[in-house]
């Protein structure tokens, strides 16, 4: 069994309510079995879902990976200067 105090060791800060509600819907999608980002670009159009940065404007797969390095870059700071396990 995990140790729960390592729950959130890769997480340098807590999920903006922007992050969480990106990483449900892609975790919504990925159960339908769609796990190609050309394919998961097109549903988070479909659906509406929201950018995490708060950028307005249809996903693509350059706005994709925009928002993926901007989260990692934020979480990667966030380690930098606090260490792991937010």
């Amino acid at each position: 069994m995990q140790d729960p105090a390592l729950k959130n060791q890769s997480r340098g800060r807590p999920l903006t309510e922007a992050e969480l509600a990106f990483a449900n819907a892609l975790e919504r999608i990925y159960e339908t079995g769609l796990h190609d980002f050309a394919k998961v670009v097109d549903k988070l159009n479909e659906r509406g879902d929201a950018r995490p940065s708060g950028e307005t404007g249809a996903w693509t797969l350059e706005v994709f990976e925009a928002e993926l390095k901007a989260i990692n870059a934020s979480h990667d700071a966030a380690h930098a200067e606090h260490g792991i396990g937010a």
